[in-house]
């Protein structure tokens, strides 16, 4: 039998594509979603899961639950004995979190401690969870490895991502026989290569690749470049840009590297290259073959200069490195974003 993951946000960007990798690796993933930042299908089931089953032809199991929902929680670790869960369900825009912390504190924490609870009520002692590389806040040094200190967030979003990794933290010093790997995710962008699921944020982009590729596409009428005066290359903020697919293989190192016993391990999973939003604008350019128009505007509340990984120690322990180049990150998103140019409500991709 194969071993059952549960999959919290798994109809979302970065969730969706783990639960393509989970199936490949042999995993049986159980996907829970609220639909916050997912297109409903057919039946109920979110359109990114449906196109997976098409993708990979087999059948995912779903359920339409918010894990603020503890009962529906419960009863859904009564049904199923679960080896391990992947944590991605969260509220997750920087700006979003800056005008509303309360709704970012209640939801992100509190259903987090709920699915922990849970967990452990019952004996499911494996954890993945997605967090973040803006718990190091405005970094004192880069590349950023993992030693680099975390908890001056500059945003909201990001205190919650460090709020959870303390309390996994925490629980796993508490309880001995749990074990957690919390992943420092830098900048996720590209889709799958099949050009079928990919980032479809919905309302306004909150990241800069899906805004770009939505201008490319004609969705949009411009790009807003948020500040040219930071002290970088070419005035506007570098990122570590990495590829959604090579993300997801991350999860699938940190799965196994659970069955060691490891306790409580965090890495960064990043390229260790960081890209200006200026040369992300080029690189869309040469891969949609379009001209991407651009404004500069102020400076957004909570964005740092410069943010690049130092991911030596996730190639160490866990055996995974980055294998995607720029240009492949950005053919992948326009091949997604060309297919599906109102995302998933554009009706089925071929």
């Amino acid at each position: 039998m194969a071993e059952k993951v549960l999959v919290t946000g798994g109809a979302g960007y970065i969730g969706s594509h783990c639960v393509v990798e989970l199936i490949e690796a042999g995993f049986q993933p159980v996907v829970v979603d609220n639909f916050s930042n997912a297109v409903k299908g057919e039946g109920g089931v979110p359109e990114s899961i449906r196109r997976i089953e098409t993708i990979l032809n087999t059948s995912i199991e779903f359920h339409n639950l918010d894990l603020l929902d503890r009962p529906g929680l419960e009863k859904l670790f009564e049904k199923h004995s679960f080896s391990a869960v992947m944590h991605f369900a969260g509220l997750k825009a920087v700006g979003e979190s800056v005008e509303q912390p309360l709704r970012y504190y209640r939801v992100n924490l509190t259903a987090s401690i709920n699915l922990l609870e849970v967990m452990q009520a019952h004996k499911v002692h494996n954890l993945v969870f997605s967090s973040s590389a803006t718990v190091y806040g405005d970094p004192q040094r880069l590349p950023i490895d993992e030693h680099h200190p975390v908890g001056a967030c500059t945003n909201p979003y990001g205190k919650t991502k460090y709020f959870i990794e303390e309390m996994i933290k925490d629980h796993c010093k508490a309880e001995k026989d749990w074990n957690a790997v919390l992943l420092r995710y830098f900048n996720p962008i590209g889709a799958h290569n099949s050009g079928m699921i990919g980032e479809d944020p919905q309302g306004i982009p909150n990241n800069l690749l899906p805004y770009v590729a939505q201008v490319a596409v004609g969705r949009r009428e411009f790009l807003s470049v948020f500040g040219n005066d930071y002290n970088t290359v070419d005035g506007t903020g570098v990122r570590d840009y990495i590829h959604v697919v090579d993300l997801a293989k991350g999860h699938i190192a940190a799965l196994k590297k659970l069955k060691d016993s490891c306790g409580c391990k965090v890495y960064n999973l990043g390229t260790g290259n960081g890209y200006s939003v200026l040369q992300m604008v080029k690189a869309m350019e040469k891969a949609s073959g379009r001209e991407i128009s651009y404004k500069i505007a102020p400076r957004r509340g909570g964005d740092v200069a410069s943010c690049f990984a130092d991911p030596q120690l996730a190639e160490k322990e866990l055996g995974w490195k980055a294998q995607f180049d720029l240009d492949r990150m950005c053919e992948d998103l326009w091949r997604w974003q060309s297919k599906n140019p109102t995302g998933f409500s554009s009706g089925t991709a071929s």
